[in-house]
């Protein structure tokens, strides 16, 4: 019946194409309603958009001539914000994330997706191929942060951090690799930390898997340079983010402190005097997978305050 309504109300190619995907098994019904979420909110965006500049989007007929972008974790935060920045800059993004994004963006999809399991990832990838036929670009955000020296960590609270933040950076790349040697050119993104470059306290398995990913970067840049494949590393540090806020709730609960004086003294102990902000992460991902960058591969960069300089 979705589908039949659509039709009616002049959205008969997007249906048809979606409607094809179905019935050839390449979708299911439950991911067929996400689709139809957004391209609903994209045409609604397109009409509040309609007298304002469009950051360089081109037209929905156009479509087919965007550069593709996917993106790991991408409905909260950092990644929110660079599925953003990607969208305003004429990129088709697809988001895989286990939810929706926090609010609609233009000529972006979300796919349901648990990035924890590589061969989610391999199917999702797979069917975005089917749809767009190229990738462009990669940025491998999704993660999770646990506080916890080795003793307090078990194997699985290990495997946890580990399947996530590792082994789904590995296989987000090692899907896309294929495509982008095809065409010859392709950009990476895998989203470090601080403590890429430092140890803290308290942070045994994240700091392994932020370490962990800051090799990724190096040693894919230097195997797939010859691709004309370049891949970077964007390490941030105290960003404030829902996971940020999600951490300080939790160090609040359990100690008791004031949540407005702990935030005060993160944002003191950087040495620009503030917390990040997703944004600043998000442009500087975007800049290494635009041509301005097209010279740097193998970097890491620290989006950090002047933290790690101390």
């Amino acid at each position: 019946m979705l589908l039949v309504k659509a039709i009616h109300n002049h959205e008969s190619r997007w249906f048809s194409l979606l409607a094809f995907l179905v019935l050839t098994g390449m979708l299911d019904v439950i991911e067929i309603k996400a689709r139809l979420n957004v391209v609903r909110n994209n045409m609604a965006l397109e009409d509040l958009d309609s007298s304002q500049p469009t950051h360089g989007a081109k037209k929905t007929g156009e479509r087919e001539k965007r550069p593709v972008c996917i993106v790991t974790g991408g409905s909260l935060g950092i990644g929110y914000a660079v599925c953003k920045v990607f969208s305003q800059n004429g990129y088709d993004v697809v988001n895989l994330d286990i939810r929706d994004f926090e609010q609609p963006l233009l000529n972006s999809l979300w796919k349901p997706c648990d990035v924890s399991v590589v061969s989610n990832i391999e199917l999702s990838i797979r069917e975005v191929l089917a749809m767009y036929g190229r990738i462009d670009a990669l940025v491998c955000n999704a993660g999770i942060h646990v506080s916890a020296t080795i003793e307090e960590t078990d194997e699985v609270l290990l495997d946890k951090v580990i399947n996530l933040n590792i082994k789904g950076a590995y296989g987000a790349i090692k899907s896309c690799l294929p495509t982008m040697k095809a065409q010859g050119s392709g950009a990476i993104v895998v989203m470090g930390s601080d403590q890429s470059f430092v140890g803290k306290r308290n942070s045994f398995a994240y700091g392994l898997s932020k370490g962990a990913l800051a090799s990724v970067a190096k040693t894919t840049a230097l195997d797939y340079a010859s691709y004309n494949i370049r891949v970077n590393a964007v390490c941030p540090g105290t960003i404030e983010t829902p996971l940020f806020h999600n951490a300080i709730d939790n160090y609040v609960a359990r100690s008791g402190a004031n949540k407005d004086e702990v935030v005060a003294e993160e944002a003191a102990a950087q040495p620009i005097g503030r917390l990040g902000q997703p944004e600043d992460v998000a442009e500087l991902t975007y800049f290494l997978c635009s041509s301005k960058a097209s010279f740097i591969t193998g970097s890491l960069y620290a989006v950090d305050g002047g933290y790690t300089t101390q």
